[in-house]
C-alpha cells in the first residue's frame, strides 16, 4: 500500500471524474414499427404514441433485466398507465400519415427514475450501465468473410455492450492485444471482441473471445442461426446477457477498501480511475492521496474480489490482492 504520499495540487491530475456511462443510450429504445387507424388521423397517431410507450418500455425492461429474475418476479406486464410512468418522452424517426392512418418508426426514452422504481418494487434486479466500448472484429469462415464483415453494422452505441466494427479485416481468430491495440485506441473503444464465424450457409454460429490488455477470455459460442443476420443478432445478445450475468448487483452489501493505483503516465493515471468509474460493482470512491507515480484511494465494491477483478480487466486494469492490500495497475501498459 501506499502509506505516504503527497497530495500535490498537479492540476493535470485534478481532472473531473468521468462520468458513468451514458444513460440516455441505455434508455432509449429504437426502431418501434407503428401502424394505427381510426376515426382521423389524430387519433390513429395517439394510439401509435401509446403502442409506442408500451412497446418501447418493455424492450427497454428486457434490455436491462434476466429473463430469469423476470421469471421469478412472476413475469412482467406493461400495460398503458405503466408505460406513461415509465417512458418520459417519444421521438419520431419515419412518419406517414393520411385517411384516418399513421404509420411510423418510432423512438422512446425511459425515465431511469421511475423505471428503477419500478424494478425494485418488485424486486427485480437490474443493470443500466453499458459494457466497456469494444472493437468488434469480425473474422470469416473463408467462404463468407467479405460477407460476415458486412453484416455487422458501423456502430452499436445504443447497446449494453456497445461495440464499434473494426475497419481492418486482417486480422485472426487468434489475435492478441498488442496486434489490435492501434485501431482500439483509433476507435475509442477500451477493449476488443473477436466474432469468429462458424459453419455455412443457413446453419451459422459465432465464437466470441474478448481481447484486452489482461489477456484473451473466452465468452462462449451462440446457437445455431439460419442467416448472417441472424447470428450478428445471437452475437449481440450474447454480449448483452454476459455483461449482464457479471455486472448485475444482487445485494447491498459492500466492502470497503483502501488501493494502491500505480501508474507512469497521466494516461495510465486516467484509466485507473475510469475503470472504477464505470465499474457497475464500485461506489464511494475516494482520492487520499495522489503523487506523480501513484495514488492511494478508497471506495466500496460489491460481491467477492475474483468478480472485481473480472470486471476491471475488461477495463485494462489488473487488480492484485497481496499481504499489502489492493493494487492496481493499467494491463494496457504491460502487454504493449
Amino acid at each position: 500500500m501506499i502509506r505516504a504520499v503527497a497530495l500535490l495540487a498537479l492540476s493535470i491530475l485534478a481532472l473531473a471524474w468521468p462520468a458513468a456511462g451514458d444513460t440516455r443510450a441505455v434508455y432509449t429504445i429504437t426502431d418501434i414499427e407503428v401502424d394505427e387507424t381510426a376515426p382521423s388521423v389524430i387519433e390513429a397517431q395517439q394510439r401509435a404514441l401509446a403502442t409506442a410507450r408500451r412497446v418501447g418500455a418493455q424492450r427497454l425492461i428486457e434490455k436491462i433485466t434476466l429473463a430469469a429474475d423476470r421469471l421469478q418476479a412472476g413475469g412482467i406486464h406493461i400495460d398503458e398507465a405503466a408505460a406513461e410512468r415509465l417512458v418520459a418522452a417519444v421521438d419520431v424517426q419515419e412518419e406517414t400519415r393520411g385517411g384516418g392512418r399513421y404509420r411510423g418508426v418510432l423512438s422512446v426514452v425511459g425515465n431511469p427514475r421511475t423505471v428503477r422504481a419500478w424494478l425494485q418494487e418488485r424486486d427485480i434486479p437490474y443493470l443500466d450501465r453499458q459494457a466497456p466500448l469494444a472493437m468488434l472484429v469480425p473474422v470469416g469462415n473463408g467462404d463468407d468473410d467479405l460477407a460476415w464483415a458486412s453484416a455487422w453494422p458501423e456502430r452499436a452505441d445504443g447497446r449494453l455492450a456497445p461495440y464499434v466494427t473494426a475497419m481492418t479485416g486482417a486480422y485472426t481468430e487468434s489475435a492478441q492485444f498488442i496486434d489490435l491495440r492501434d485501431e482500439i485506441g483509433g476507435l475509442g473503444a477500451e477493449r476488443a471482441v473477436i466474432a469468429k464465424l462458424l459453419g455455412r450457409e443457413g446453419n451459422y454460429s459465432v465464437r466470441l473471445t474478448l481481447v484486452t490488455g489482461a489477456g484473451r477470455v473466452p465468452l462462449g459460442q451462440t446457437s445455431r442461426a439460419p442467416t448472417l443476420e441472424d447470428a450478428v443478432a445471437d452475437a449481440e445478445l450474447r454480449l448483452s446477457q454476459t455483461w449482464k450475468r457479471e455486472s448485475m448487483v444482487r445485494s447491498d452489501t459492500r466492502t470497503l477498501v483502501e488501493a494502491s493505483l500505480l501508474y507512469t503516465s497521466i494516461a495510465e493515471w486516467n484509466t485507473l480511475r475510469r475503470a472504477l468509474a464505470r465499474s457497475p460493482l464500485v461506489s464511494d470512491f475516494q482520492t487520499e492521496a495522489v503523487s506523480r507515480d501513484g495514488a492511494l484511494v478508497s471506495f466500496a465494491y460489491a460481491g467477492d474480489t475474483r468478480r472485481l477483478q473480472r470486471d476491471l480487466r475488461q477495463r485494462g486494469v489488473a487488480l492484485d490482492d497481496d499481504a499489502a492490500g489492493f493494487v492496481l495497475t493499467s494491463a494496457v501498459s504491460g502487454a504493449l
